[in-house]
């Protein structure tokens, strides 16, 4: 029986739903039952019939669905594959911050732990940010955590200010504006795709400013043979496949999350067989946090 074999069995057996973020790489992609960005992902979570979901990202990816599936079993095939963003506020520091400006709505980047969701008015991903934000009024007062890149752009796209928490992504951070002038040079003519967590001066040198589901639709309706992505490499893989006669080129081929890349098939199926690991939230965390979860998908 061959490794995917095995993983097909072991699924049927438990019952099982494999969800996989499009950072992952490829072979898991592929064996994913759905893969897809933060929200599609959110989504496919909330309409899930399955006993199990495997979850093939990183674990505040898992907790959301464990959050939205609270009488669901939610696996993480690697337990220490984390989110540094995530881990850049606590929920004492977000209390803290939430005491100094005590009439603004927390808006939360879906790439944050629980307890931060728990202390969030409202979630956001990259796909949604600016039209979850522009449900709430011109006037209020706005703290944006934990992406100091997403909330700035969408504080721009709205001719806003918030209340930027200084977190970011250290695979989007490493991408600059010189590495899409190199970029343009050598494929003339391949439109810039970059997404909202790298620096306000790459995205103000692309052409698009998009998440990762949100490129895969601006390709598939674009008649150029070619695009520069400014993103994690993982999403390349997606890219080709839906798009066979296009040709991709990563802006920094370095762009590789090594969190993202824990999860291996083997460790999809050891996971399905020992039933490793769970990720659960208690009630106490998990009943905000899904408050604020449901709060953005009823906006968008």
């Amino acid at each position: 029986m061959t490794l995917i074999e095995e993983i097909r069995s072991l699924q049927k057996k438990r019952n099982a739903v494999i969800l996989a973020h499009n950072y992952q790489p490829a072979e898991v992609q592929d064996l994913a039952d759905f893969t897809g960005d933060s929200l599609e992902l959110a989504r496919k979570a909330t309409d899930i019939q399955a006993d199990v979901i495997v979850f093939c990202g990183v674990h505040f990816m898992a907790e959301t669905a464990a959050i939205l599936n609270p009488g669901k079993t939610v696996l993480l095939p690697a337990a220490d594959a984390g989110c540094p963003m995530a881990d850049m506020i606590t929920g004492d520091q977000l209390r803290d911050l939430k005491a100094k400006h005590p009439g603004a709505k927390v808006l939360c980047y879906v790439n944050s732990t629980a307890e931060i969701k728990a202390e969030s008015d409202c979630c956001v991903t990259s796909a949604n940010a600016v039209a979850v934000a522009k449900a709430f009024a011109p006037d209020q007062e706005i703290i944006f955590v934990p992406d100091r890149h997403l909330g700035s752009y969408t504080a721009e796209k709205l001719g806003r200010s918030f209340i930027l928490w200084p977190g970011f992504c250290p695979t989007h951070a490493r991408m600059n504006e010189r590495q899409i002038q190199a970029s343009r040079s050598a494929h003339p003519g391949a439109p810039v795709l970059v997404h909202p967590e790298c620096p306000k001066p790459v995205r103000d040198a692309a052409d698009a400013v998009l998440s990762t589901g949100g490129m895969c639709r601006y390709v598939l309706g674009r008649a150029e043979p070619a695009f520069i992505i400014g993103t994690e490499t993982g999403i390349l893989h997606r890219l080709q496949c839906e798009n066979p006669s296009k040709t991709f080129y990563p802006l920094l081929e370095e762009a590789v999350c090594p969190n993202m890349k824990k999860i291996t098939l083997e460790k999809v199926l050891w996971s399905l067989r020992d039933m490793q690991t769970v990720i659960a939230v208690s009630e106490p965390i998990a009943f905000p946090a899904r408050r604020s979860i449901e709060a953005m998908l009823a906006i968008h």
